[in-house]
């Protein structure tokens, strides 16, 4: 026995010593961020790890005085707070904004790989237990300030995507599409819901989240579910049902894949006016500080973007043997780089929030923030500007300041929404809080002294 516990004592100190020497010597990026953001980013030569490059911002949450650095001609106020970890959004017909309440579930994945990503959570203050529960906030009169909140479900099993189709509410579970009645008004659900159609939430269940959206024509559901590995290591019969986008067909039950080869699709959302799909999304790890770009994609029907073998429309992963190179041909090319590991997730087009200026044609994005990049990356909300029906330039910045000026994280900027008035919603899975964005010079809930009825 002393001898085994002598010998677990050295490989801990072995451990401690590498993961020193691990975190001492990062790889650091050697392309500006601004050459790897827009249509045609600098792509450099991928420089492969063993051990990922880890950069974990510490948190120190919003002091009471502190807000986000909003753009010039945009405000931002306090819209909800004292939340559990909130992360989606999403508003029904009559104003009303939901927010799923959620975390991960508990992670299966044990020994070493499992305590690092233990400790790495609760780094970036994303260890706590998931609430399982979607709030209701109204705002009766759109004044700013919400008047009413209420548990509008609960009992769920880390739930992301939310979606209603007349009376029909829908919430995409980690494991499983669940369906529930609803009248519109309603502040709470209590029937119990049913299940409709399971999802692989295999462990490790890396990429736990499942995004929906509607078709303008409101007969399908799309789910956007992403990997259960970085590249597929976990081996590729977990894979199955994942990295995708799925289509639900609501009449018959029937679903297929929609798009593929997507690593971790979470924004999702319809372009308006040209039923359009679009999707965020985050890219591999472990190739160095300046791949891979995330990415805004179309997302075409029968579409392969790539992953795990390709990135970028055609390059190839070298840590992987490519059993179909020529595939690589057929595979679509992104639309547009958001940045290398800023963890992309919220995805909202203008016209839903209606910030005016520069506002006013193209995608409002929440880029969460990196952990593996030095410098760090993300920690902000952007807007992708359009031209037409496709993105252009190089990003706006809407909301920034999430990092202060040590590199700790007061929050991170989750996903997004629009309020009956216009007003850009952003939650803030870190801070606790959601924030909400208007036009300089509007009336806020803060300044008629409302902030705390958010509570």
């Amino acid at each position: 026995m002393r001898k085994h516990i002598r010998n677990l004592t050295i490989i801990a100190v072995i451990l401690a010593i590498g993961v020193a020497f691990w975190l001492t010597r990062p790889d650091k990026a050697q392309v500006p961020m601004d050459q790897m953001v827009g249509r045609d980013p600098v792509l450099g030569e991928p420089r492969p790890q063993t051990v990922p490059t880890v950069n974990i911002a510490e948190v120190a949450r919003w002091g009471a005085d502190q807000k986000p650095t909003a753009a010039q001609g945009l405000q931002v106020e306090r819209y909800a707070v004292d939340l559990d970890h909130p992360r989606n959004l999403y508003t029904l017909p009559n104003g009303d904004i939901l927010v799923a309440e959620t975390n991960s579930p508990p992670r299966e994945n044990g020994g070493i790989e499992g305590w690092v990503m233990k400790h790495l959570l609760g780094k970036a203050g994303a260890a706590t237990p998931s609430a399982n529960r979607i709030t209701l906030l109204r705002d009766s009169d759109g004044d700013g300030e919400v008047d009413l909140r209420s548990t509008f479900l609960k009992g769920l099993n880390s739930p992301f995507g939310m979606a209603l189709v007349g009376d029909r509410f829908f919430v995409a579970d980690t494991d499983a599409l669940l369906e529930f009645p609803y009248a519109q008004g309603d502040t709470q659900i209590s029937a119990k819901g049913r299940k409709i159609y399971a999802l692989n939430a295999k462990a490790p269940n890396n990429h736990w989240t499942r995004n929906l959206a509607v078709s303008p024509d409101e007969t399908k559901l799309y789910i956007a579910v992403g990997s259960n590995s970085n590249i597929g290591e976990n081996g590729m019969d977990t894979e199955k049902g994942r990295a995708m986008v799925i289509q639900y067909d609501l009449a018959t039950g029937k679903a297929i894949p929609y798009a593929i080869g997507l690593r971790n699709p979470v924004g999702l959302a319809f372009h308006p006016g040209t039923d359009q799909l679009w999707t965020t999304v985050n890219e591999r790890d472990m190739l160095g500080s300046d791949l891979v770009p995330d990415y805004l994609a179309l997302v075409d029907f029968g579409s392969d973007y790539g992953w795990p073998y390709h990135y970028w429309g055609g390059y190839t992963d070298p840590r992987l043997d490519d059993p179909a190179p020529d595939k690589r041909q057929y595979e679509r090319r992104p639309d547009y780089s958001l940045g290398v590991h800023v963890a992309p997730l919220g995805l909202l087009f203008a016209g839903q929030a209606k910030l005016g200026g520069p506002f006013g044609n193209g995608a409002f994005v929440a880029r969460h923030g990196s952990w593996n990049r030095v410098p760090a990356a993300g920690y902000d909300v952007i807007f992708v500007p359009f031209q037409g029906n496709e993105p252009q330039g190089k990003p706006i910045e809407v909301l920034t300041g999430f990092l202060d000026a040590e590199g700790n994280a007061h929050g991170r900027p989750t996903m997004l929404a629009a309020d009956k008035t216009g007003a850009l919603l952003v939650s803030d899975d870190v801070g606790n809080v959601i924030w909400r964005v208007t036009p300089a010079g509007k009336p806020s809930a803060a300044a008629a002294g409302n902030t705390p009825a958010a509570r």
